[in-house]
């Protein structure tokens, strides 16, 4: 126990804001909805659970992600994050099901709900929280794609660079950006139908938000399924492939892997070096070498390996490297 609780403060930070802000506002959103009935509240209701269930898999996810390997597995614990994505999805899957029927259901028989102000004011309350989580989010993916930006830059630019987050963080970031512009799509449908009469939009935002949540739980599902078997990350690839190839004493590339464990990335690489190298020389380059992979982003175990250099090219799929990646370090 005493080991979970140590493993608890690695978890994903951004995560764990979202799922006590997420908690917050769905027991606001539920009173809301008592209170006024309203349709447009209950399809925020359910979302804001779903948000708040999935967000704390997901840090507890990342934070067993990070346990040391044992005996028993070796390779360690870094896909256990996919795998708690694969299941915490289906938990707002499940929510995105309910709001859709609760919506139909609105649209075909209309009724009218009361508490006009009270929907009002908690709508726009949980927007700015909301709001206020995708801010942090957008954030901590800027950090991660190793880019700096200015105040409105986790808003603006964290959208181009978020393929370089780490999967806890990128989760976070897609669900918050649909809670935020589900609760607005909710206030609008509000707004419309109390001052226009025309109830049936209250459903018609219902089955929006919640194709909107299908939206992420597919996107989600397919990403941590690839990363659950075992995906090559390509960027990263292209990005550990100039780093050797301009190093001065590798002659060529055999082989290299870089393979995503979770939020980490294992690399496996065998070059070619001078066949004259002594085995001081070879066990420093070597050492050298994988200090070098080793302080990548997100890079966190290294296997290097040498082959006497033929005289032929066998790495040549280098492509330019990628802009959006931080640059390359050296010793």
């Amino acid at each position: 126990m005493a080991e979970f609780f140590t493993l608890l403060k690695g978890g994903n930070k951004p995560s764990l804001y979202a799922a006590l802000t997420n908690t917050f506002i769905a027991i606001m959103k539920g009173i809301a909805f008592t209170f006024t009935g309203n349709v447009a509240m209950f399809a925020e209701t359910m979302h804001s659970i779903g948000d708040a269930a999935n967000q704390f898999f997901v840090f507890i996810g990342s934070a067993l992600s990070k346990k040391a390997p044992t005996s028993r597995f070796p390779n360690g614990f870094g896909r256990l994050l996919n795998i708690v994505l694969l299941g915490a999805v289906l938990i707002v899957g499940i929510m995105a099901y309910e709001t859709i029927i609760e919506g139909w259901h609105q649209m075909t028989h209309p009724a009218e709900a009361e508490g006009f102000i009270i929907s009002v004011i908690v709508l726009v309350i949980a927007i700015i929280l909301e709001t206020f989580v995708l801010y942090k989010a957008g954030k901590e993916v800027l950090h991660e794609a190793g880019v700096k930006g200015g105040a409105l830059a986790p808003l603006t630019t964290s959208f181009a660079h978020m393929n370089r987050a780490k999967p806890a963080t990128k989760l976070v970031f897609m669900e918050d950006l649909v809670a935020t512009s589900g609760g607005v799509l909710a206030l609008i449908a509000v707004l419309i139908a109390h001052y226009t009469g025309f109830l049936a939009i209250e459903g018609a935002a219902s089955i929006a938000i919640g194709l909107m949540m299908f939206y992420v739980v597919t996107r989600v599902f397919l990403e941590n399924a690839r990363g659950a078997i075992g995906e090559t990350d390509e960027q990263m690839t292209n990005h550990i492939a100039h780093l050797l190839t301009d190093h001065p004493e590798v002659r060529d590339i055999r082989k290299l892997e870089v393979i995503k464990e979770g939020e980490f990335l294992h690399v496996e690489t065998k070059v070619e070096i001078e066949p004259s190298l002594n085995v001081a020389e070879a066990d420093r380059l070597q050492d050298l070498l994988a200090e070098l992979i080793l302080s990548q982003p997100s890079v966190n175990d290294v296997l290097v390996s040498f082959d006497a250099d033929d005289g032929q090219t066998h790495w040549k799929h280098l492509s330019t490297r990628p802009e959006n990646l931080p640059p390359l370090k050296t010793n």
